[in-house]
């Protein structure tokens, strides 16, 4: 049996609850990095003896279109998955309905579901910290028995979650963010951008190809990309109404467990 960790994190908070759930179990983990350029990734197949966790984050509701295209490309050949789905304290809608569907379609076993709360993306003062220390406790005890559950032969059903099921692929963004007058155009935002939105020579970001992940802005080490302020300050009104409260990590498993 292998155990595989399969995230798409552009600015961290996906891959710190992957992370973490990972450390759970007695194993060595084989990581795979879903988030990066097209030309860097490989073709992932895994045997029905494996199990995967499987992270996205929550944009709008939806699972990321760019994600899900990739996630399509995973044989999963009937391997047991934990669906997880990380938002910003909103809500995640029918992300986690989706993500098991898409996982399904690629030939994996859906048994278990988590919805983890992370700091939001963009407005960075929602869930701030998060995943802390008390999500770091449940999110540990909750996979300690997805492994116990899993050696003793009980994860043979599919998990039922909320939401309902798109039937096309989410178009993403565009919430497409510029460089400022201090870009010195190292090209990093270029070299790691998923999308291959960014020109490596202006920095330049094509919005027809920005799926408004955030990842040049958490990556840049002069803090020189960013949305305008104005923009900024009109979605944080927008959420702040909805973004506030508190809200915990939710935790779903198929009858039989």
């Amino acid at each position: 049996m292998g155990i595989y960790s399969v995230h798409f994190s552009p600015t961290g908070g996906t891959r710190a609850v992957a992370d973490i759930l990972a450390a759970a179990f007695d194993a060595p983990v084989t990581d795979f990095e879903l988030c990066r350029p097209e030309d860097e990734l490989k073709p992932l197949e895994l045997t029905a003896d494996d199990l995967c966790i499987v992270a996205v984050p929550s944009f709008g509701g939806r699972v990321p279109g760019l994600c899900t295209r990739r996630l399509r490309t995973i044989a999963g050949h009937g391997a047991t998955t934990v669906a997880v789905v990380v938002y910003g304290n909103r809500a995640y809608e029918d992300t986690l309905s989706e993500l098991a569907a898409t996982l399904r379609g690629a030939g994996f076993r859906v048994p278990a579901a988590i919805a983890a709360i992370a700091e939001h993306s963009v407005i960075r003062r929602f869930a701030s910290g998060r995943p802390d220390r008390d999500d770091a406790e449940v999110l540990t005890g909750f996979a300690r028995r997805i492994a116990e559950l899993y050696e003793q032969g009980k994860l043979t059903g599919e998990v039922t979650v909320p939401g309902s099921i798109p039937a096309d692929i989410r178009t993403d963004g565009p919430m497409a963010v510029m460089p400022d007058e201090t870009c010195v155009r190292c090209g990093l935002c270029a070299a790691q951008c998923p999308a291959g939105a960014i020109d490596a020579l202006s920095a330049r970001t094509d919005a027809a190809l920005c799926m408004g992940c955030m990842r040049c802005v958490k990556i840049c080490p002069r803090a020189a990309r960013h949305l305008d302020a104005e923009r900024e300050a009109a979605l944080d009104a927008r959420l702040a109404p909805v973004c506030t409260e508190y809200r915990h990590n939710e935790f779903y498993l198929c009858p039989e467990a």
